[in-house]
């Protein structure tokens, strides 16, 4: 026998559609449970604190405690306390970001700060995009949770961090690092969190461009499923591909 197998699951489109759960994806949970599995749940969202995710989880009929979940936000602040421990940012963000930033003892300022950090907010305020603009071309470093340019809400898609990070690219001249998948940061840090290593771990995602391409970087078994926005016709046109391809969680045998 091999050696028993962690998981790490991104949650839109895998475990969630919105705000239903994926048919079967509770199963799935339970089975992981019952295995005594290592498992993770991670995002790219910096907009929720985890104990928000978890709620949420919670309200679709998922049972996933904070613990066990793992955001672009989280990885963010992790970054930063590693660079530049007890430091100072700017951050144009939600709670689920300004949180875990505050959590590894940075002071949130516009006075004279270390970064400038980006992540999603529902209200992208020109007054706080113009601050940050004039302080990375002071000198603060940029850093963004990720470089999603768009998402879904349930009036339609809304800009995402990855391109208003854009916008104060071409108003600074100077390109983001982001955290968030598809950087190899996102992966590492979960595995970090979790405690595992990468030969060990399964990736499974609805994404070829985030979380499969992280996964084959990191040296990681990858599931891709096709309850997310991914179809089979569009897996076929990217030079990397997942190890297995399944309709959804609930086909996926734990082992």
């Amino acid at each position: 026998m091999g050696a028993k197998k962690n998981y790490l699951s991104d949650m839109d489109g895998v475990l969630i559609r919105g705000k239903e759960m994926v048919p079967g994806a509770d199963l799935f949970i339970e089975r992981l449970r019952k295995a005594d599995a290592k498992f993770l749940v991670f995002t790219n969202n910096s907009l929720y604190t985890a104990r928000d995710l978890s709620h949420n989880l919670k309200m679709t009929g998922l049972d996933v405690p904070e613990n066990l979940i793992f955001t672009s936000a989280i990885a963010t602040a992790r970054f930063l306390q590693n660079q530049r421990p007890g430091g100072k940012a700017f951050v144009v963000g939600e709670v689920g970001l300004t949180a875990a930033i505050h959590e590894v003892g940075y002071i949130i300022t516009e006075h004279d700060p270390d970064y400038v950090v980006l992540g999603e907010t529902n209200y992208y305020n020109a007054d706080a995009i113009t601050k940050a603009i004039r302080l990375i071309a002071k000198g603060a470093r940029f850093i963004a949770t990720n470089p999603d340019t768009s998402g879904p809400t349930e009036a339609g898609i809304v800009p995402g961090c990855g391109a208003v990070a854009k916008l104060i690219e071409a108003a600074t001249g100077i390109e983001p690092l982001y955290i968030g998948k598809p950087n190899p940061l996102m992966m590492r840090a979960a595995l970090n969190y979790l405690g595992v290593h990468s030969e060990d771990t399964v990736m499974i995602g609805d994404r070829m461009d985030t979380d499969i391409i992280t996964g084959v970087q990191s040296g990681m078994e990858t599931i891709l499923v096709l309850s997310g926005i991914t179809s089979m016709a569009e897996v076929e046109k990217h030079p990397y591909q997942p190890t297995h391809i399944l309709n959804s969680v609930a086909d996926i045998v734990i082992e």
